[in-house]
C-alpha cells in the first residue's frame, strides 16, 4: 500500500514538471508571437491553453483521490495539499501566456509592443522561462536552495517591470492611450508569471522542511492579470 502511494506521489511530480515545461513553451511561443505579429502562433498559443488546463485537472484529480483512498497524514498530507497549490500556480502562468497570446491577436495587424519597448520585453521573456523551467527541475528535486536562486531572478524581473514604467512615464513617449495601457497589462503578465515561479520554489521549500517563508506570493485575486482588453 505505502509501494502504491509513494508511486502516485512520483507521477504527480512528474505531472507537475510536465506542466512548468507546457507553461515555458506556452510563454516563448506567446512573445514570439507578439514580438512577430504571428496570428497562427498567437491563436495556437491560446487553444493549447487547454492542455495545461487538462493537465491540472488530471493532477488535481489524482491528488484528491489519493487524499480519500490513503488519508495521508502530516508528511505525506502536506506533500498533496502543496502539490494541489503548485499546479495551480503553473495552471495560472499558462494562463499569463495566452493573455500574451489575446493581447497579439486582439492587435492584429498591428504591433501590440512598440520597437523602443521590445528589448526589455524580450529580456523579461527569457528570464520569466528560465525561471519557470526552474522551477519545475526544483520540483523534481525537492532542491530547497532553489527558492533563492529564483528570488534572485525575480529581482531582474522587478527590475525590468521598474524599467518598463520608466519608459512609459518619460517626458519622450509619445505613444497613443491604447499603446500604453498595452505595455503596462504586458509587462504585468510577465511580472506575474514569474512570481507564480517564486511561489512554486517556495512551496518545495515548505514541503521539504515543513516552514513556511512568509514571501510575498501570488495571490488568488488574478483579476488585473486577466484585463485584456476586449476583442471587437
Amino acid at each position: 500500500m505505502r509501494s502504491a502511494f509513494n508511486e502516485e506521489l512520483d507521477l504527480i511530480s512528474e505531472q507537475l514538471v510536465q506542466m512548468s515545461r507546457l507553461s515555458a513553451t506556452a510563454l516563448q511561443r506567446a512573445t514570439r508571437s507578439l514580438m512577430e505579429t504571428d496570428l497562427g502562433l498567437a491563436q495556437e498559443v491560446i487553444s493549447d491553453d487547454q492542455l495545461i488546463d487538462a493537465l491540472r485537472r488530471e493532477l488535481d484529480n489524482r491528488a484528491i483521490d489519493v487524499l480519500a483512498r490513503q488519508q495521508p497524514v502530516a508528511t505525506d498530507l502536506r506533500q498533496m495539499v502543496t502539490a494541489l497549490r503548485m499546479s495551480s500556480d503553473l495552471e495560472r502562468s499558462g494562463d499569463l501566456a495566452r493573455h500574451v497570446a489575446k493581447l497579439t491577436r486582439l492587435r492584429y495587424p498591428g504591433h501590440a509592443l512598440p520597437e523602443q519597448l521590445r528589448a526589455i520585453f524580450a529580456e523579461m521573456a527569457t528570464t520569466a522561462e528560465a525561471m519557470i523551467l526552474r522551477a519545475g527541475d526544483i520540483i523534481g528535486s525537492k532542491d530547497p536552495d532553489g527558492a533563492a536562486e529564483l528570488m534572485k531572478a525575480d529581482d531582474t524581473m522587478d527590475r525590468l517591470h521598474r524599467e518598463v514604467f520608466q519608459s512609459l512615464l518619460d517626458p519622450s513617449w509619445s505613444q497613443s492611450t491604447q499603446v500604453t495601457v498595452d505595455a503596462t497589462l504586458l509587462s504585468r503578465y510577465y511580472e506575474r508569471y514569474a512570481d507564480h515561479a517564486v511561489s512554486v520554489a517556495l512551496r518545495v521549500v515548505y514541503l521539504v522542511t515543513g516552514v513556511w517563508h512568509d514571501e510575498q506570493l501570488p495571490g488568488d485575486d488574478e483579476r488585473f492579470a486577466s484585463r485584456v482588453p476586449r476583442e471587437g
